[in-house]
C-alpha cells in the first residue's frame, strides 16, 4: 500500500481519529486492513483512495456497462439478483411515500435499469440520473433519461441545480470515498420535506449470510463502507434525513432505510455500535467461514 495512493482517512461517521483493525480482515483482502472506529462502531475501509481516484475506478474498471459476455470481472445491471432487488427497492419506496408524478434524481443511476423502473405507470415517476461514467450516461441518454455526469458533490457544487422530490442511493453509498459527504450533498438536492431511500445488501453486518471471502475482498476501498441499521441510521439523520421507514433487514438481504428531509439534524438521534462486539462479530464470522466454507 502505497503512501501516495491511499491517505488515512478519521472515522465517516462521528470524525474520530482513534480506529481500531479488524484482525481477521487482512487475510481476506490482501493483506490489507478493514478498521472499527472506537468511538461509533462504523466499519470502514480508513485507508482510501481520492475521490477521484475511486471514481475513475467504478468508471472504468469496475462498471463495465458494454456487451461483453457476463463474468466475474464484469458489473452489470443486467444481471436477475440486480434486477430483483432495484425491484425490492422501488416497492419499498412506494409503500412508504406516494410517489406518483414526483420528481427523482438517482445517485450512481449506473445502466439506467431503476430509472426505468421508476418511470413506468406502476410508479409514474419525472426520473433524473446522476452517474459518474460517461459511458453509461451515453446508455441513459439513448433511453431518454436526463442525467448529469460526475457525482452527487459535484452536481450539489453547480449553481442553480434542480432539487428534487425524492433521492436514492440504492447499493451506491457504500462504493463512495465518503459517505457522509454523498448523503450531505444529497440533502442539498432534496426539496424540504422530500425524501431520501437508501439500500444496500452486499456490506450489510447481519448476520452471517455468506462465506467471508465473498464479503471481503482486496479492492478494499471499493466499497469502502459496511453498514449496521445503526450506522446507516446516524449517517443519514447527520444529515438531516431522519428515518421513517426501515425493512425487516434481519430476514432480508437488504438494508433499506427511507428518509424525510428535515431543516436541521438537532435532537435526532445517532445510534452507535460497540467496537468490541463488532470485531468479536467479524472474528466469529471468519470462525465460521474456515469451519464451513474455508474451500469454497
Amino acid at each position: 500500500m502505497s503512501e501516495d495512493t491511499f491517505t488515512l482517512y478519521p472515522c465517516d461517521l462521528c470524525g474520530a481519529v482513534d480506529l481500531a483493525e479488524i484482525p481477521c480482515a487482512p487475510h481476506y483482502m490482501a493483506g490489507r486492513p478493514l478498521h472499527v472506529c472506537t468511538a461509533c462502531g462504523f466499519v470502514q475501509a480508513a485507508y482510501r483512495r481520492t475521490p477521484e481516484a475511486l471514481q475513475k475506478m467504478w468508471a472504468e474498471e469496475i462498471y463495465r456497462a458494454d456487451d461483453a459476455k457476463v463474468s466475474d470481472k464484469t458489473y452489470t445491471a443486467r444481471i436477475p439478483a440486480v434486477v430483483a432487488r432495484q425491484t425490492f427497492a422501488a416497492e419499498f419506496l412506494a409503500d412508504t411515500v406516494d410517489v406518483k408524478g414526483k420528481t427523482l434524481c438517482d445517485i450512481g443511476a449506473g445502466e439506467g435499469q431503476f430509472l426505468e423502473m421508476l418511470r413506468a405507470p406502476r410508479f409514474g415517476m419525472d426520473v433524473f440520473g446522476i452517474e459518474p461514467s460517461a459511458e453509461n450516461c451515453a446508455i441513459l441518454d439513448e433511453l431518454g433519461i436526463p442525467n448529469f455526469t460526475g457525482t452527487m458533490e459535484d452536481y450539489a457544487a453547480k449553481k442553480n441545480s434542480r432539487t428534487f422530490d425524492v433521492a436514492s442511493l440504492t447499493w451506491t453509498l457504500e462504493n463512495c470515498q465518503s459517505a457522509s459527504g454523498v448523503l450531505a450533498a444529497a440533502h442539498d438536492a432534496v426539496k424540504p420535506g422530500g425524501h431520501l431511500i437508501v439500500a444496500t445488501g452486499s456490506r450489510i453486518l447481519m448476520p452471517f449470510k455468506k462465506p467471508l471471502q465473498y464479503y471481503l475482498g482486496p479492492n478494499v476501498d471499493a466499497h469502502p463502507f459496511h453498514f449496521s441499521a445503526n450506522a446507516l441510521t446516524s449517517l443519514m439523520h447527520k444529515a438531516g434525513f431522519r428515518v421513517i421507514a426501515h425493512n425487516r433487514f434481519i430476514d432480508s438481504d437488504y438494508l433499506t432505510l427511507v428518509g424525510e428531509r428535515v431543516a436541521s439534524s438537532d435532537g435526532l438521534a445517532l445510534p452507535t455500535d460497540d467496537c468490541h462486539d463488532v470485531v468479536e462479530f467479524f472474528e466469529r464470522w471468519h470462525r465460521e467461514t474456515q469451519t464451513h466454507y474455508a474451500d469454497w
